[in-house]
Parts: structure tokens; sequence; C-alpha cells
């Protein structure tokens, strides 16, 4: 694919299509419809994984196919193949047009065309040999090893991928994508002789191999990991209680695109599913909390040219000042609430139907210093790092396992403690933070998101934040 510039000379030269015949079957099948595409897909990806000393995976894959939608009121009608051709093409349109059972009285609005990118067509899969790739990944493995004698286990994977898209939507609109995507991840166990802790770090983006390959990325990584672990080895048991939670910058932000987050897409709250329905223009949160949904940032991980049906991607305000001035949108949920795309309709691949989906989500930073948010807590916790969790979207209620933690004690952080697990509800968070710090950052490119079936890569970020009260599920009883 060196040679392959943009995604219409890889749909309609070296895959064969026809253009203008496309685009007539995509015409005829769509005229009864109030909206639809064509939404073709090529996609390269490969992973390796480095374990116990040795490669224990090596894995890559081509994938490609078509999805045709068409849209009638709230209706969707959707048919796939991994056939890319005119006749297949043609037998999808037929299928879809099963709904559509008189003409179309709503006027398409076609998306906005956009000449702007958030990252290059560059194919990182081309970029390094896999014996390069191996060797890399032997090199970190040694080089975590020999940075303390405790290091008992390193796993570490690369991951990276190639997607095209192009969309067709009838009366001559077509836009495509080329997007990039990276991944490197190192996981270390250490061993004292008592207790056996891990830890682990990851970097990437939609950029090319050659920036996660240079000694200080991947050495930063590797220390990052090893430093989790270590400081686990010295952890004591969580106290369980309401105490005031400090969040770190960055991760921790994966609190806000769970518990919060999802509960601002505009399907949860077309269909009142969400805690957050019926709230626009209300106060959910703290005067100084804003949030954003950004898919317009430059090689970031969650970001986007065009969703997947050709809307230019663009920042949201969900929340500012305190006030839900904004949900995320594809055009389907958009239309039935009578407003506009935002650019986050998304989908995993081609045998997947759209839907409101964040990009990278983060809140803005406050005017208050870390020094100073810690300086205000006189007994409570400081999370750093997060495991996993869930949410209830319809109560908001959510658990999140913290990796790393540590308690703070008259304005100052002490000792690092294991098993906190953070309780809590989206909106009672939201108007219990007091202090939002001045530092801003997102997560170094690590995020997949996963909602009704479909995996899709995000950001998250976030200042340091001071929550007044957090209910913690503790081992420290």
């Amino acid at each position: 694919m060196n040679k392959i510039h943009n995604s219409y000379d890889l749909f309609f030269e070296k895959e064969g299509l026809d253009f203008k015949k496309t685009e007539k079957i995509i015409n005829e099948s769509l005229r009864k419809a109030d909206d639809g595409e064509l939404f073709l897909e090529f996609k390269q990806s490969e992973s390796f994984v480095f374990d116990d000393k040795k490669i224990k995976n090596a894995s890559t894959s081509i994938d490609k196919g078509f999805g045709l939608r068409s849209v009638k009121d709230e209706t969707s009608a959707y048919s796939h193949s991994s056939n890319i051709s005119e006749a297949s093409i043609k037998n999808a349109g037929k299928t879809v047009q099963s709904i559509l059972s008189s003409s179309s009285k709503s006027k398409i609005v076609d998306p906005i065309r956009t000449n702007k990118k958030h990252y290059s067509n560059i194919n990182p899969l081309n970029g390094f040999t896999s014996e390069e790739k191996t060797k890399l990944l032997k090199s970190i493995d040694e080089y975590t090893r020999k940075l303390d004698r405790r290091v008992k286990q390193v796993s570490v994977s690369l991951n990276g991928e190639w997607q095209a898209i192009h969309i067709i939507r009838k009366n001559g609109y077509h836009c495509g994508d080329i997007r990039p995507l990276v991944r490197l991840n190192i996981s270390v166990t250490v061993d004292n002789g008592k207790r056996m802790e891990t830890g682990s770090s990851g970097a990437g983006g939609r950029k090319n191999y050659i920036d996660f390959f240079t000694d200080k990325i991947w050495k930063e990584q590797a220390k990052d990991a090893l430093r989790q672990a270590i400081t686990n080895l010295k952890s004591c048991p969580t106290p369980a209680g309401k105490m005031p939670i400090v969040l770190g910058p960055g991760w921790p932000g994966i609190i806000l695109h769970e518990a919060i987050g999802h509960g601002l897409e505009g399907d949860f709250n077309r269909k009142k599913i969400s805690v957050f329905s019926d709230l626009l223009g209300k106060r959910i949160a703290s005067k100084n909390v804003t949030v954003v949904d950004d898919g317009t940032i430059d090689y970031k991980r969650g970001s986007i040219t065009v969703d997947d049906e050709g809307t230019p991607s663009q920042c949201t305000t969900l929340i500012e000042n305190g006030i839900m001035v904004g949900h995320m949108q594809d055009r389907l949920n958009a239309s039935l609430m009578k407003t506009s795309s935002t650019g986050n309709g998304r989908r995993e691949s081609y045998e997947y139907l759209p839907m409101p989906r964040m990009t990278n989500t983060y809140m803005l930073s406050g005017n208050t210093s870390e020094e100073d948010i810690f300086k205000s807590v006189k007994k409570g916790l400081y999370a750093v790092n997060f495991s996993g969790g869930s949410v209830d979207i319809t109560s908001g209620q959510f658990e999140f396992s913290a990796s790393e933690a540590y308690m703070i004690e008259n304005g100052k952080i002490t000792k690092p403690v294991k098993g906190a697990t953070l309780i809590g509800k989206g909106e009672e968070v939201l108007k219990k933070i007091s202090l939002v710090g001045n530092n801003m950052s997102l997560d170094g490119g690590i995020g997949t998101c996963g909602k009704e079936g479909q995996g899709v890569p995000v950001g998250v970020g976030q200042p340091t934040i001071l929550v007044d009260e957090i209910l913690v599920g503790g081992t420290d009883v």
C-alpha cells in the first residue's frame, strides 16, 4: 500500500470499482431514503507480543468490505459484505430498500467538506521489517530486566493498523480518510520474595512506528511500568469509607469518559435512558468544570479527520462552567433531535452501523496548582492510575479500581495503597469537584472504548482535580 495516497485511489483504481457506476447504484438504492451512505473500508493490522523472553504471538491480517445503510424515520436497514464489487453493492441496495415504501420527504443535508488533516496517510506497517520489530521488543525486554533484580516477568506488545475508508452518499457527495494507528505496551512483574506486583505503561497514536521506536520513548514506558510495580510492592491495604479524592492528570480521565461521557452521547439522551436526559441547559457540575470532546487534536489516538458518516470532526463543548450545553451526535440521532451532527458517528468496521461515540474526551484546566490541591486535603486518597471499571448509563452508578494510589495526610502524599475501588454516581461526583488543577494532560494513547459490542480508539484526559467526597471500597476496614 506504499503507493496509495488517498482512499479514492485505493477503492476506485486498485480495487477496481467504477466510481460513476457505484454512485449510480447508491443514488437509486437511497432514492426514497431520508439518509444513508455506502461505507467502504480497507484495513491492514498486525500484532506482536514478546513474553517470557520470546515471541509469543506475531500476526497480520487484511480486512476489507463495505456496508450500505438506508434510513427512514427512526429505522435503519443495513447490508454488508467482504466482497467489494458492483454486483455485491447492487444486491445490498436491494436489501436496504426493504424499509423504503414511499418517496423521501426529508432533504438530506450533506456534511460540510473539509481539507483539514489531523494525521498523515503513512502506513506504519511498512516502516520496519518483522525482524526489526521483534528485535525492538527483545531489546525492551532485556533493558527492563536489567533495571532491577526484582523483575520477574516482562511482557511487551506492539500493535499497528492502517485503515482507509471512503463514503458515498446520494447526489454526488463523497469523501474519504486514511488513518494510521500504533500502540506500544509494556507490563512488568516484580517479586521481592514475599509478594508479587505488576505495573504497566503504554503509548500510542495516529503516527508511524518510528515515533515510538526511539530509545527515549520506550525507555520512559519501561521505567514507568517498573515504577508502578515497585510502588505496589510497598503498598498497604486501602482504608474503606467516604473521603476526599484527588484524581491525577491524564489517564484518570477514564472515569470522566465512562461515568459521564457515555451519558452525554446523543442516542442515550434521545431514548431518555441516560441519567443526563432532559438536562440540557441545566447545571450538572460545579462551576469550575468544563468538558469537551475533541476529535481534531493532531496525531491523537481518538482523533479522526472525518467520522464514519463523512462529517468532519470537531471540538464539541459538553459541559461549560458546570452547565450541560451539548451532546455528541451522529446524523441519525441529530436529525431526530432536530440538531446537527457533531462528527461523532463512529463504527468499529464496515460490519457495523455507526452510532454516537466519543473521540478525545477531557476536562479543561482550572486555575489551582497541583500543590495547593494536595495542601487542601487533611486525609484522603490520591488516585493516579486505573485498571478497570463499570458504569450503569441509566443510573450513573460507577465502580473503578485504582491500580496506583496513595494516601494524602496533612496535605502531603504518603504511603502507597492497594485495593482501592471508587464507588459513586457520575452526576453526584461532578457537583463535588471543588478544585480543578492547571495541569490538564491527555493519556498516552492507549484507550479503546466499547459500546454495544463495538470497540473504537479513544483518548481521555483531565487536570488534577479534587472531589470532596467519594465512597472508597478498600481492604483495610
